[in-house]
């Protein structure tokens, strides 16, 4: 029998679903045959044209709008979201406030290590506290998955609030993993490296030569191959891997043991 990626009957929840690789998870994850609850923060039109798209392939969707790090409305986006599409079984965090331009530590603005802190560590723990005590009390176990960064692990210079606040996701997550484990819901973690999104198509923007030189597949990964690995990791084919920090960047950084 072959092995297929079968997300019929299940609903997802990504946060961030109108950004650059989020609207890429969100339709893999319908044409899987999920049903996907499409969180924004100010992109109203945007998130109301993804779900069209999704509708369009026979698939549920609907909207919900939420600042991410406030407890209170992610419960509200909770509810908002069990009452439009059901209980979700799979949960994407991949909403993040960019800081940039990068600076070094003695000239970042303290705000955009609290804004790190906030979307990063704060998003992740507000998700989990919003839709995984619906998962345990099911008692069928979920799909935790959150969108990391290549850079946690590079921590090169200029990077220091975005990767303290991407360095406080994973250990959040490590965390969760261990302590959500018994309920059988995984917990793990893709990091995209500098990937090839929709704005790069249109700009033209695709190749880029030094980049490419440092990646052992010498050339920069596609939003696509991302969204794939999220797609897998939300699919029984992944019911055994939990706790895992999955690079998706061509091999440009590679976790040792």
């Amino acid at each position: 029998m072959p092995l297929t990626l079968d997300l019929s009957s299940r609903i997802a929840v990504i946060t961030g679903a109108t950004g650059q690789l989020g609207r890429v998870m969100a339709l893999t994850l319908a044409k899987a045959g999920a049903d996907v609850a499409l969180h924004y923060h100010g992109n109203a039109t945007k998130a109301a044209e993804l779900q069209a798209e999704i509708e369009a392939l026979g698939r549920r969707a609907c909207t919900v709008q939420a600042d991410v790090a406030d407890l209170p409305a992610m419960l509200k986006m909770r509810d908002q979201i069990e009452a439009a599409l059901g209980t979700p079984d799979i949960v994407v965090a991949c909403a993040v406030a960019q800081v940039w331009p990068w600076s070094t530590v003695l000239e970042e603005d303290l705000a955009d290590y609290e804004s790190q802190f906030r979307s990063c560590v704060l998003h992740n723990v507000n998700l989990a506290k919003a839709f995984l005590p619906a998962m345990q009390a099911h008692g069928t176990g979920g799909r935790y998955i959150g969108i990391n960064t290549e850079c946690a692990m590079q921590v090169a210079e200029t990077q220091s609030a975005y990767t303290s606040g991407k360095r406080g996701m994973d250990a959040v997550l490590r965390v969760l993993a261990k302590e959500v484990g018994p309920d059988q819901i995984t917990v793990n973690q893709v990091a995209p490296g500098w990937t090839i999104s929709e704005q790069d198509r249109i700009n033209g923007t695709e190749a880029n030569e030094a980049y490419a030189a440092t990646v052992p597949l010498r050339r920069r990964g596609t939003d696509q191959e991302v969204a794939n690995v999220v797609a897998f990791l939300a699919s029984d084919l992944a019911s055994y891997i939990t706790g895992a920090f999955i690079p998706v960047c061509g091999g440009h950084v590679m976790p040792t043991i």
